[in-house]
């Protein structure tokens, strides 16, 4: 069946919906390729945690409106990203509506179920981000014990997985707890953002040197002035809810 599929406009934001209020993605008209929802710069908080040029392979399970494409295509020259949706027309909105660079050598689109994908495809990636939901924000096989285990076994031994839970529907401490046992609790959540969802990034490989505290912040700073990303009031907020002892963050 086909998704039920609505934009709207307002204070010059695009935003896309899936048939309901849940907003699915957005794009500030003027800064198409800034992120303009708090969870979508925070999906990226993986940046902080390793030296560039990493991540050199990244996996998007789930389109929406493509402002991660857009923003990592634009500011990640570097990388090499695949998106895999399941619908066809989201595909096709986000081309029309939303700005969706083409498909080029950094750029493969593939129209899939995300589940299967990362348990058949063999292929490795440094970052996989998984932002799937259907109409009723709803995450089905995408947030389930298998495909958690599946999703470690595709990261290189650097390789980090970000999860966009949503705090305030049942099942939310359910999914962090299989994250937490497919990923031996390698995992930090991220303080719920106003909207309601909640971050998580897991690690792949056995915990690593934390990370101080004043080396996240310089490389905020500089991410925010080569990018315009800007995660400084997330380490704001982690610092604030207690989650990085000792000064720094452990993952």
């Amino acid at each position: 069946m086909p998704i039920p599929i609505d934009i709207s406009e307002e204070g010059g934001v695009r935003y896309l919906h899936f048939g309901s209020e849940w907003i699915q993605g957005a794009m500030r008209l003027r800064k198409p390729d800034a992120l303009e929802l708090e969870y979508t710069r925070e999906m990226l908080a993986g940046l902080l945690l390793r030296p560039q040029p990493w991540p050199a392979r990244i996996l998007l399970i789930g389109l929406g409106a493509g402002s991660l494409v857009r923003f990592i295509h634009r500011h990640l020259p570097e990388s090499r990203t695949t998106v895999v949706e399941i619908a066809a027309e989201v595909h096709a909105v986000a081309s029309q509506y939303f700005r969706l660079p083409d498909e080029d050598e950094r750029l493969e689109v593939v129209i899939a179920d995300g589940a299967r994908f990362v348990h058949t495809d063999p292929r490795q990636w440094d970052l996989i981000v998984v932002d799937g939901f259907d109409r009723h924000a709803r995450a089905g096989e995408l947030a389930t014990q298998a495909f958690y285990e599946a999703c470690r076994a595709r990261l290189t031994p650097q390789g980090l997985l970000s999860v966009n839970l949503f705090g305030q529907l049942r099942g939310f401490k359910t999914q962090l707890q299989r994250l937490r046992k497919a990923f031996d609790g390698q995992v930090v959540d991220l303080p719920e953002c106003e909207s309601g969802n909640v971050i998580a990034l897991a690690a792949a490989s056995p915990a690593q040197a934390p990370v101080p505290l004043d080396q996240l912040e310089a490389r905020a700073r500089e991410l925010k002035t080569n990018t315009g990303l800007d995660l400084l009031p997330t380490l704001r907020r982690l610092k604030k809810a207690g989650r990085l002892p000792d000064g720094a963050l452990h993952l």
